[in-house]
């Protein structure tokens, strides 16, 4: 059965993998990636507009379904060889998470900045269709 995930990156990063077709997480580590499978969608969480950025942004902004391919290793620059899944992107907007924070199962429990910190993680699928509709619709 198919699987929903949040990924963490900065948005500049997001448009580099949806320009080129792919996903990255957790600094280019393979592990995570190995966990997602062909069909799974993917949603990423874009806490900044840059790496290391304090330009605040708190908003999804990619969301795809990941392709049939499994994990592979790209070279970025010599001696950088980040691991990347292929995924087929979506026509969708970015959207600010605060309005959606009551609506979602995975930030209605407490701190929900804190499961952010893993890079990518399972969501309920309820949770990613309320995302792909405010993304799709501008809500």
């Amino acid at each position: 059965m198919a699987r929903a995930w949040i990924a963490v990156a900065s948005a500049e990063h997001v448009r580099i993998g949806r320009a080129q077709g792919f996903m990255q997480v957790c600094h280019g580590k393979s592990g995570p990636l190995r966990r997602t499978a062909a069909g799974d969608t993917v949603i990423y969480y874009s806490p900044a507009e840059t790496m290391r950025g304090k330009d605040r942004l708190q908003a999804f902004t990619a969301i795809g379904t990941i392709v049939d391919r499994l994990p592979y290793q790209s070279e970025m620059a010599p001696g950088l060889l980040p691991w990347r899944r292929d995924v087929a992107w979506w026509t969708a907007a970015a959207m600010p998470i605060r309005p959606l924070l009551d609506q979602l199962a995975f930030t209605r429990a407490g701190n929900w900045g804190y499961q952010l910190r893993f890079g990518l993680f399972t969501i309920e699928p309820e949770d990613a269709s309320r995302i792909a509709v405010a993304m799709q619709n501008g809500l």
